[in-house]
């Protein structure tokens, strides 16, 4: 039987890291501004968690969209409309796959990089070893990780969803003979602008969500190996249900 009690500890204890979670990212926007002052430390970032995540976001990408020509073709062709094979896949890489499993990718990959990292630091001192040189640890280390993912992200995601466009387009057309120009057309006709920001907005929302778990837990981790363990799996665990969330939360207010 679960107490009462544990329901209203858990819950504190849920209210009490938000409210904590919602603090540092302050503190990260308030010292971003290392952003602007040193941009090389922004572009690192970007390059460890953007660029070297490439593999797995286009090979991701390429199976999915391959899945999702095979299995809409297989579903509009009881309903004799395979020629929107097009409009149907993009829609739903660019309004909700896309989005949502590059954020998923990207924790697995690079928000557990970023948390180990940083947890790290935290456990070999590094981070107190800063404060003692009067060197800010989230201005110098923490802003340009939460800088350089938050970016990341959403390019990771536009490139998610061409490779995925594609995958569908040779599974569709030159495997399962639908009409290519029609592939297209009905693309651009049934694909509007409206669509496209959704993703977007999303993308740039999980891409703040997910970078800002992934340091929060890294710079907050117990400083021993176990510690950083723990938050490198919190970060994982954390990161997929708030994207979930987020996804459905947006997507009820843009409907």
């Amino acid at each position: 039987m679960v107490q009462p009690g544990s329901i209203v500890g858990g819950l504190l204890g849920f209210l009490g890291k938000l409210g904590a979670s919602v603090y540092f990212l302050g503190e990260i926007l308030r010292q971003s501004g290392i952003g602007i002052a040193r941009p090389r430390l922004v572009v690192e970032q970007i390059h460890n968690a953007g660029v070297l995540s490439l593999v797995i976001i286009m090979t991701s990408g390429l199976f999915v969209g391959m899945v999702l020509g095979l299995q809409g073709v297989d579903a509009l062709s009881r309903l004799r409309q395979e020629d929107i094979l097009g409009a149907s896949v993009a829609l739903v890489l660019l309004k909700e796959l896309g989005p949502v499993v590059t954020a998923l990718l990207f924790a697995g990959r690079a928000g557990t990089a970023l948390a180990s990292e940083i947890g790290l630091m935290r456990a070999t001192d590094q981070l107190s070893a800063m404060e003692v040189m009067a060197i800010d640890p989230v201005r110098r280390i923490v802003a340009p990780r939460f800088l350089g993912g938050a970016i990341s992200l959403p390019l990771l995601t536009g490139v998610f969803n061409v490779v995925g466009i594609l995958g569908a387009w040779f599974i569709g057309v030159y495997v399962l003979g639908v009409d290519n120009g029609a592939f297209w057309s009905q693309m651009q006709e049934y694909v509007d602008p409206e669509d496209i920001w959704e993703g977007i907005f999303k993308s740039a929302a999980f891409g703040v969500a997910a970078s800002l778990i992934a340091v929060f837990e890294g710079y907050n981790a117990v400083p021993t190996a176990e510690g950083v363990g723990l938050a490198t799996t919190r970060t994982v665990v954390t990161t997929s249900i708030v994207i979930l969330m987020l996804d459905y939360v947006i997507t009820a207010a843009l409907l």
